[in-house]
């Protein structure tokens, strides 16, 4: 039997790792690049600073009270890019299988090389060499699990699951580990007495897609080791988005436009992590009584802008919404519609 052997590496704190490089003042300091003011939110945050909690999506005012002495840093794309260059060039040394996740996370099929634990530690070693900077690599049989790997060890971390062991490791495995299975998904499956892989696995794949619609026959892999995705090179998407699930429903409208900045930010940093430009803004909105509506608005010309595009955003919360019928559980934003054809020289990669 053919066994794939598939590398998922993920730089540590990209950017604020960066930062620190370049800047030495700043090294061994909680540090986080982002923008600092009263809707401003943090895009990646530095060990140091993650220590006191301070985390990705964060509100600026909610991390400086976790850490007074947080450091705020506007970000570099530029610098970041070229660094993610300097990245990819190193990992197509291995493959050409190479699927980039975002500027500073991928996936490798390295299936052809007999040893992917010793193909990765070398990719690391390499990335150091011509970086200065770390990365965490998980080695395993498919990307659902090499992923789960990468995070093991964090920072500058190797972890591998070996075909022999997957079946052990995923028993053990909580659920929210799972890829796709976010705090409310958890929550739901706590309710239903599912805390583990093992608890996920005595589930039928009829009552999973029962309970959780059409993942559910992806946990019903998950739950197996089973992961069939292929590793795609340069992997096109015509949409990049962010959701959230309050943990209350809520009609309080300064809330809702709190939550849509905050949104509207992870959406644009991950459009330009992924090159991606796009003239359509979505509004999703999930009621109370889970009845779910979609509001779109499609412009000439490509957003130039985070605040153009969370000025439409809010436009179509505020006019194309009717709040005043039930509470909201969920909000969404998405951007889509590139130009066509895409901008000359770029690509459009896929972000988690």
């Amino acid at each position: 039997m053919h066994i794939r052997k598939i590398i998922h590496i993920d730089m540590d704190a990209f950017f604020a790792a960066v930062e620190q490089r370049d800047n030495p003042a700043l090294r061994g300091r909680p540090v986080a690049v982002g923008h600092d003011g009263p809707r401003g939110v943090v895009a990646t945050a530095s060990y140091e600073a993650r220590r006191f909690g301070v985390h990705s999506a964060q509100s600026a005012a909610r991390a400086k009270a976790l850490c007074p002495q947080l450091i705020f840093i506007p970000g570099r794309m530029d610098v970041y890019k070229a660094v993610s260059r300097q990245i990819r060039a190193i990992f197509r040394q291995y493959t050409d299988l190479v699927e980039p996740l975002s500027i500073d996370e991928a996936f490798l099929d390295v299936s052809h090389l007999p040893c992917a634990t010793q193909a990765a530690r070398e990719i690391k070693a390499k990335i150091f060499q011509t970086t200065r900077l770390t990365a965490s690599a998980g080695v395993s049989v498919n990307k659902m699990l090499a992923k789960i790997a990468s995070d093991y060890k964090k920072p500058n971390g190797l972890f591998v699951i070996k075909p022999k062991q997957v079946e052990a490791f995923v028993a053990k495995l909580p659920v929210e580990k799972f890829f796709g299975i976010g705090k409310v998904t958890a929550q739901k499956m706590h309710r239903l007495g599912i805390y583990t892989g093992a608890d996920l696995r005595q589930k039928s794949e009829a009552e999973l897609t029962a309970r959780f619609g059409k993942a559910g026959h992806a946990y019903f892999g998950y739950a197996r080791g089973i992961d069939e995705r292929q590793v795609e090179p340069n992997r096109k998407h015509l949409s990049v988005g962010a959701e959230n699930t309050f943990a209350a429903d809520t009609d309080d409208l300064s809330f809702l436009r709190r939550e849509l900045a905050q949104l509207a930010h992870k959406t644009w940093l991950r459009a330009q992590r992924m090159h991606f430009s796009g003239k359509t803004v979505t509004l999703k909105l999930k009621y109370a009584d889970f009845k779910q509506i979609t509001r779109s608005q499609t412009f000439e010309q490509p957003f130039a802008s985070e605040a153009d595009f969370l000025h439409a955003g809010e436009n179509l919360l505020l006019h194309k919404t009717n709040l005043s019928r039930q509470k909201a559980r969920l909000l969404g934003l998405t951007l889509s519609n590139p130009p066509a054809p895409p901008l000359p020289g770029r690509q459009l990669w896929f972000d988690f």
